[in-house]
């Protein structure tokens, strides 16, 4: 479990030390946060040149694998992190070239299933709305994605920031469902907007992750409280969806903690392990991929409610047998 674009300025932000060891949702102290290291450029949104080789060098190369190195940190393309923070697993013990490597792939169910969910919205003909909600998890799933392969603090941003975003954006879809079709609750979007842009500004000053995550979690409450609210007391046939998309979410965020908490054992634990099954126990990225799916079942919950109430015919089909897609058909005429 954490949980899809926009330029908040963190460009022109003084940048101070990178961190240095520690493990788990490691925090660092501002005065040792974010300066460039040893193979960081000096400008805080410059790159690595892309001229890069084919083929990482000839091993030994810090973060050299063979079917995946014992879990130990290594040093990689993208230089030390000056993120403020870092996750359990091991940097560069897969690719040279990416960071955390299951902690990135793994952001794959945030990118491909909106994406799919997306271009159905579209074709039905649905609320703009509902076709903003996917792309913001689709947006959540690359800033990650990014975050995860680089450990850089611009990539963290653009993780976490989203994350603010497309929760600002589920919640005006959750409370507007029972509203006339082309309708704009303009005092609600002022809200959000106010809501996304004064967190924004604190956090990018404070640089203080509980902060974010209090944030964050206040806006997943707020979501919980109305889905608990609809599926009781208005559509309770859509219980189902809606306790397990909770469900599920839960799950990610119980493995959320247990990956921050006995990230040491972990480690440990993954240095006796062969490498596959040692893969099992990166809980980051259950985090993502519960997470993942949970907000995803959450957008199908919140585009079934409002289709209802337009009394359009909304009905869940399982691509593949697995996958959960909401197919919508137009009102019936009389």
């Amino acid at each position: 479990m954490t949980t899809p674009h926009f330029s908040p300025p963190f460009f022109s932000l003084p940048l101070p030390a990178p961190p240095s060891a520690g493990r788990a949702q490691r925090r660092l102290p501002p005065s040792s946060r974010l300066a460039p290291g040893p193979g960081h450029l000096p400008s805080p949104l410059s790159f690595p040149s892309p001229s890069f080789p084919l083929l990482p060098p000839a091993p030994p190369w810090p973060g050299a694998v063979t079917a995946m190195a014992p879990a130990a940190d290594r040093e990689g393309y993208w230089g030390p992190p000056t993120s403020t923070l870092e996750w359990c697993e091991e940097n560069y013990a897969v690719s040279y070239y990416i960071a955390e490597f299951w902690n990135t792939v793994s952001n794959l169910i945030f990118i491909l299933p909106p994406i799919y969910g997306a271009i159905q919205t579209y074709k039905d003909g649905l609320e703009k709305r509902y076709l903003a909600a996917y792309l913001c998890l689709t947006a959540v799933g690359l800033g990650s994605w990014c975050f995860h392969m680089t450990l850089k603090y611009e990539m963290q941003l653009l993780d976490e920031l989203p994350m603010i975003y497309s929760c600002c954006v589920f919640v005006y879809c959750l409370y507007e469902c029972f509203k006339y079709k082309n309708t704009v609750n303009y005092p609600l979007l002022f809200l959000l907007i106010t809501y996304s842009f004064v967190v924004s500004i604190v956090y990018l000053n404070l640089k203080e992750p509980v902060f974010h995550q209090i944030m964050y979690g206040t806006l997943v409450s707020i979501i919980v409280l109305r889905s608990v609210y609809i599926v009781l007391w208005v559509y309770p046939w859509l219980r189902g969806l809606g306790y397990t998309s909770l469900t599920v979410f839960l799950m990610g965020f119980f493995l959320w903690n247990v990956d921050n908490i006995f990230c040491d054992k972990l480690r440990a634990l993954r240095e006796k392990m062969p490498p596959v099954v040692g893969a099992v126990t990166q809980f980051h990225a259950w985090w993502h991929i519960l997470t993942g799916l949970g907000s995803y079942l959450h957008i199908l919950l919140s585009l079934y409610t409002r289709t209802l109430f337009l009394k359009h015919r909304p009905k869940v089909k399982f691509v593949f047998g697995i996958w959960p897609v909401l197919l919508v058909e137009p009102p019936k005429k009389l």
